[in-house]
């Protein structure tokens, strides 16, 4: 595979593009304690961002049953998208590198753990909306790291796999990538950490994103 022959970006969303990391860890704690579960450390509930909802309950609680797992998505959903205290900006540059990289014509899209109605909010509220080509979500198909999304978004754009790139912040991004077939750049500033991603072999680790426009062109 050629590293510079790629027509479509993808990228994760939060921890990739949004630092949103905070916000999740703090909504989940108290989602978890009002429920009176049993607790969860910050860097227990960092480790499944990324996955689908019902996964990433289904990894912090294996043994709870299927109504606690439902009504601690349900409190999660609703502590989330009330949270106002906790802010959720994009990272340094990436509101920039996004236009410049549709500007050279790349196609960009979004693969995310995220559910529809939380993209949707988090798109309007970062005025990123136009820039993207196309949109998946957990709660529309597979959760990462089944390449679903991946091969939807591929499907519906007409890309063939070895002109797309995923871009994340987790292993679980980087093992899409490599169930779909597609080549994973790293972003080394989210919730996983540099050894779990070179584990997952990708063809570079950054540490901001304009760092992938640089790479792109070089």
């Amino acid at each position: 595979m050629s590293e510079k022959n790629f027509k479509l970006l993808i990228f994760d969303w939060d921890g990739t593009l949004m630092d949103s990391a905070p916000r999740i860890v703090a909504s989940f704690q108290a989602a978890i304690s009002d429920l009176n579960m049993e607790k969860r450390s910050p860097a227990q509930i960092r480790h499944i961002i990324g996955l689908g909802l019902n996964e990433a309950i289904a990894t912090l609680f294996p043994d709870v049953s299927t109504q606690q797992c439902l009504q601690l998505a349900s409190r999660y959903r609703h502590l989330f998208l009330g949270n106002q205290t906790l802010a959720t900006p994009l990272f340094p540059g990436v509101a920039e590198t996004l236009q410049s990289l549709e500007t050279a014509g790349y196609w960009l899209a979004v693969a995310t753990g995220k559910s529809r109605k939380g993209l949707s909010r988090a798109l309007a509220e970062s005025q990123l909306t136009t820039l993207f080509h196309s949109t998946r979500c957990a709660d529309e198909t597979c959760s990462k790291p089944n390449p679903q999304m991946l091969q939807e978004i591929m499907d519906e754009l007409g890309i063939a796999p070895n002109q797309t790139l995923m871009i994340g912040d987790t292993q679980y991004d980087l093992q899409m990538a490599h169930n779909a077939g597609v080549g994973s750049v790293a972003v080394t500033y989210g919730v996983h950490d540099k050894d779990l991603l070179f584990a997952c072999h990708p063809l570079i680790c950054i540490d901001s994103l304009p760092a992938l426009s640089a790479w792109l062109h070089s």
